[in-house]
Formats: structure tokens, C-alpha cells, sequence
């Protein structure tokens, strides 16, 4: 199995102390490039037809939640049939661009800083736990180094990313 969907920044190895610091290194490179982002900026759909910054920062928050679920309850059982989630419908009706910029930001910041915590002193025997999801079996460590990049997948699409490094 590879070691994620997305392309990395930098290789992380699927063990607690490894995923927390690498997700610690992605909070603090999102916060800066988060605060220069300017609210009427990141209420702006990207391009016609697809979200705007806010939405994409929303979406990752959606991430984050359905990942720590799946963190949690993977160290609870050796095996989860778990669903995914319909990242579109999750975005719209959660109406991420309606709320402020900056209580989108804190959310996000906040989150993520307790998702790297509870990876930080998770289980490493049960890295090796599966989620059944879509035909696939994932293991724990995959999930959250898939995490990762998919993170870094994201915030490489919204500006101010090179900046941030």
C-alpha cells in the first residue's frame, strides 16, 4: 500500500510521533498563510463553479473531524466499516461561507491542534488497524499520512503557499 493518495511536501513515516509533528508543521505553515489571506479574498470562489478559500478551509475542518473519528474509533477495534462522507454536500450544508473568516481559521487551527495531540499519543499497534471502506481496506497509519497529504494537496492550491514555507 503506498503511503498516501497525495504527494507529500516532505515523507512522513506512519508512526504517532512522525504524523503529529508533520501535521504540528502544517498548522503553523496554514497559519500564515491563513492571516494573509484578507476575508474578501477568501470569500471568493476560486474559479467559476468551484469553492472559495473559506469553502476549501471548511472542507478541510470536514476532514479533520472525520479523521479523528476514524483515529479514535480504529484504536477502539481491530477492524471498522465506517462510512465516507460527501465532501460537496458536508460544505453546503454547513455554510462555511457564511461564517467570518477568522472563526473559520480558528476552527481549523483548533482543530488540527487537537487531532496532532490525540495522533501524538495514540496507539502505534493499531496503525495496523483497518477501515472497509469502498471496496478498500485502509490501514490507521495510512489514514492519517493520507491526511497529511491531503492537507498539503489543498494548501497548495490556496495563495499564498510558497510564501507560508
Amino acid at each position: 500500500m503506498p503511503s498516501t493518495k497525495y504527494q507529500l511536501a516532505t515523507p512522513v513515516a506512519q508512526e504517532p510521533h512522525s504524523i503529529a509533528t508533520a501535521l504540528r508543521d502544517r498548522i503553523a505553515r496554514a497559519e500564515r498563510q491563513f492571516a494573509a489571506i484578507a476575508p474578501e479574498a477568501a470569500a471568493q470562489p476560486l474559479a467559476p463553479g468551484k469553492w472559495s478559500i473559506q469553502q476549501v478551509v471548511g472542507h478541510l475542518i470536514d476532514s479533520a473531524n472525520n479523521n479523528q473519528q476514524r483515529l479514535i474509533r480504529l484504536q477502539l477495534t481491530s477492524e471498522l466499516d465506517f462510512p465516507g462522507y460527501q465532501q460537496d454536500d458536508w460544505v453546503r450544508l454547513q455554510r462555511f461561507d457564511l461564517l467570518p473568516w477568522p472563526e473559520v481559521v480558528a476552527l481549523w487551527l483548533a482543530l488540527n491542534r487537537h487531532f496532532a495531540h490525540a495522533i501524538q499519543h495514540a496507539d502505534p499497534a493499531c496503525f495496523a488497524h483497518i477501515w472497509l471502506h469502498d471496496d478498500e481496506s485502509l490501514t490507521l497509519g495510512f489514514i492519517l499520512v493520507d491526511y497529511i497529504g491531503h492537507l498539503d494537496h489543498h494548501l497548495r492550491q490556496l495563495p499564498g503557499y510558497e510564501r507560508a514555507m
